[in-house]
């Protein structure tokens, strides 16, 4: 199994969308355990797409038009195997960007050629219904997980490189190194001189990011929390309430 990426807790629950106490939880009693390190625990970027997965999959929502009950363990730890097997060449740099999903149902959809047919009722077969698991994806309420292959429109996230970090797309800068600097009140026009070679449009992109993120990590637990996964044009596919 090829994981790519290594991500601590912080940073695995604000890039995911699931707070850091759920999947700290989920490590320590399952179904999740950290694929790439025990001490210190460290998720792999197929870990990321396996927390939404489980995320999804294990409470009951409305979505497209009807009532979907939790999924079984049995079907989560089906989907979660599939996920292991994930190609990492899908995410590599200059390919299509790919498409994993999941169904109401627990299955796991790769790009199109694999994405599963139900029969409807005048006897056509129909492609189901899916939640990218790549885009963006609204968890807990105010947590908003970014879109895992283009956050940003400048900025990029592949897992073989720079360990899976967000970075300014076409180079090795990780937005962290950017959005450190602003933390230090950096203006973006001084951020420029250190880096001449990155547009402003990416410096900003890149500090918006990371504020994003820790605006996830800083947002409270609510016992009703909305669900909301959004399809790949950014118009909401499901939504739930949560208890």
């Amino acid at each position: 199994m090829e994981t790519g990426g290594a991500y601590p807790a912080n940073r695995a629950a604000a890039l995911s969308g699931v707070p850091k106490s759920t999947i700290y939880y989920w490590a320590r009693k399952g179904p999740l355990v950290p694929s790439v390190s025990g001490r210190p625990l460290l998720w792999s970027y197929t870990d990321l797409l396996a927390l939404r997965t489980i995320y999804w999959l294990r409470h009951p929502k409305k979505a497209y038009d009807r009532e979907i009950p939790a999924t079984s363990m049995s079907k989560v730890r089906k989907a979660l195997a599939a996920l292991r097997d994930l190609d990492l060449d899908l995410f590599e740099e200059g390919e299509r960007r790919p498409v994993v999903a999941v169904t109401a149902e627990g299955d796991i959809a790769v790009n199109v050629d694999a994405l599963p047919l139900q029969r409807a009722e005048d006897g056509q077969y129909i492609q189901r219904d899916l939640v990218d698991l790549v885009g963006p994806f609204e968890g807990l309420e105010g947590m908003k997980g970014p879109d895992l292959v283009w956050p940003r429109e400048t900025v990029q996230i592949l897992p073989r490189k720079v360990s899976g970090a967000p970075h300014v797309a076409g180079t090795r800068l990780p937005t962290l190194s950017i959005f450190a600097l602003a933390q230090r009140n950096f203006d973006i026009e001084r951020i420029a001189k250190i880096y001449p070679f990155i547009e402003r449009k990416a410096l900003t992109d890149s500090i918006d990011l990371e504020a994003r993120l820790q605006t996830n990590l800083s947002t409270g637990f609510h016992k009703y929390a909305r669900l909301t996964v959004r399809d790949r044009s950014g118009g909401p596919r499901a939504e739930a309430r949560l208890t």
